[in-house]
């Protein structure tokens, strides 16, 4: 049966569907408090299938000491709900994610991820966690999931953006 999809800007009404979709995964995606995703909605899309939410991917400005030189900006939470995984939809939002924060002139675009060949797919390296110190010091360090961000068996992926010349 085909399922004529959709990608738009989450609303506050999806947070409940966003929820959902991300609790499908507790061994692949931390779990997110429904106020954080409320609080977050305007960094969320999520893929329609008529008329019921059946992915999402978010982003979050990964902060930097001192003026933004090379800001980054990590994708997360990415969850297709288990019927319509393999049809493109996650590689459609990822893309459309992108897209969205392209204008904002982020240095690097990355993703912890325990897919690495879908990033991959995508345009994305592996890279050392250690070049992430600003994601492992504002996330990694307060995961209930592992003891130590360096033995979390995610990997670290990133996608350089060209950068604006001034």
């Amino acid at each position: 049966m085909s399922h004529e999809t959709v990608i738009r800007p989450a609303e506050f009404r999806d947070a409940e569907a966003i929820s959902g979709l991300i609790k499908a995964y507790p061994n692949e995606l931390l779990s997110r408090p429904i106020g954080d995703i409320v609080q977050n909605i305007d960094r969320f899309l999520v893929t329609e299938a008529d008329g019921i939410v059946v992915g999402t991917v978010s982003w979050q400005v990964l902060p930097e000491i001192g003026a933004p030189r090379h800001p980054y900006i990590e994708i997360k939470s990415l969850a297709i709900a288990k019927g319509f995984q393999g049809k493109g939809l996650g590689r459609d939002l990822v893309t459309r994610a992108i897209q969205r924060i392209t204008p904002m002139h982020p240095a690097r675009v990355i993703a912890l991820t325990f897919t690495p060949p879908f990033f991959k797919s995508l345009g994305f390296v592996e890279v050392p966690k250690e070049q992430l110190m600003h994601k492992i010091y504002t996330g990694c360090m307060s995961c209930t999931k592992y003891d130590s961000p360096f033995t979390c068996p995610e990997v670290a992926m990133a996608l350089d953006l060209p950068q604006e010349v001034i």
